[in-house]
C-alpha cells in the first residue's frame, strides 16, 4: 500500500440499526477448545471468495460453509452468500472465482451477510484450507462491517493433511493435491461452497487418521499442530 493509499480518507461506515445491533448482542460468547472427543465436535469448515490475494486491501466476495457433526457432513447445515461490494472493481480474481458484476451487485449487504454467518458459526471451531488468509479476511470483514472481533479457533486442514499423512510426501501441496491424493473428486473448484465441501470430506478423513494417532480431541489436535511446527521449524536451521 503506498502513501497516497493510507492517506485517502476512509468511507464511512454506516451505523447499524437497532435490530442489527440486538443480533450483534446476542452472538453467542466465546468458548474455549475442549476435549471432546472430535466425531462430536461440530465443526464450521468455510471457505471465502475475495476480490484479491492482499490481505489488507481486498475484500470478501462470498462465503461458503458446511457444518461436520456427530463424524459426518450435515448437508443441512450450509451456509452460502455472495456480498454486495458497491465499490467493487473487476479484477483478475474474478477469472478464479466467477463471480461476474452483476453477482456482486444483487449480493447481500455486509451487516446482514456478516451477522447471518457468525450466528451459523456460533462457538464452533473453523476448519479451512490455508486457513490464516480466511481467518485475516474474515477478522477484518468484522470488524469494519460490525465493529467485533472474531475469536473462533482456527484449524488449518493445509497444515494438519501433511502432519498426519507425512507418508504422503507432499510438502506445499494445495487442495487439490490433497483431493488427488485421497481419491476425492471435487464437482467444482474455486467456489466457496463447493471448495468447503470438498474441505469438509479432507477434513472427514484426516480425523480418521488422527484417531489413530491418538489425538482424538480439539485441545490436542491443537497441541500436537504445535509440536509439528516446532519440529519443522527447528529442522528448517
Amino acid at each position: 500500500m503506498n502513501l497516497f493509499e493510507w492517506l485517502r480518507p476512509r468511507p464511512k461506515k454506516t451505523p447499524l440499526d437497532s435490530h442489527q445491533l440486538q443480533r450483534l448482542a446476542e452472538l453467542p460468547a466465546f468458548a474455549p477448545l475442549n476435549d471432546k472427543p472430535l466425531h462430536q465436535q461440530r465443526w464450521v469448515v468455510l471457505d471465502l471468495e475475495t476480490s484479491g490475494l492482499n490481505m489488507n486491501r481486498d475484500q470478501v466476495l462470498s462465503i461458503g460453509a458446511v457444518v461436520i457433526e456427530d463424524g459426518a457432513i450435515d448437508l443441512g447445515q450450509q451456509f452460502e452468500r455472495t456480498i454486495l461490494r458497491v465499490d467493487h472493481k473487476v479484477s483478475p480474481a474474478v477469472l478464479i472465482h466467477g463471480l461476474a458484476p452483476s453477482a456482486i451487485a444483487a449480493g447481500s449487504e455486509p451487516v446482514e451477510a456478516f451477522l447471518d454467518f457468525m450466528a451459523f458459526a456460533g462457538t464452533s471451531p473453523i476448519l479451512a484450507f490455508h486457513a490464516p488468509f480466511d481467518q485475516h479476511m474474515l477478522s477484518r470483514a468484522l470488524k469494519d462491517s460490525l465493529d467485533y472481533r472474531l475469536q473462533n479457533p482456527f484449524f488449518d486442514v493445509a497444515e494438519i493433511a501433511p502432519m498426519l499423512c507425512s507418508h504422503a510426501n507432499l510438502r506445499q501441496a494445495g487442495l487439490d493435491d490433497w483431493t488427488r491424493f485421497f481419491g476425492l473428486h471435487a464437482e467444482e473448484r474455486h467456489h466457496a461452497s463447493a471448495d468447503a465441501l470438498v474441505t469438509a470430506e479432507l477434513a472427514l478423513i484426516l480425523f480418521s487418521h488422527a484417531r489413530r494417532q491418538q489425538i482424538d480431541n480439539p485441545l490436542r489436535l491443537e497441541e500436537a499442530l504445535g509440536q509439528w511446527r516446532r519440529r519443522k521449524q527447528s529442522h528448517s536451521f
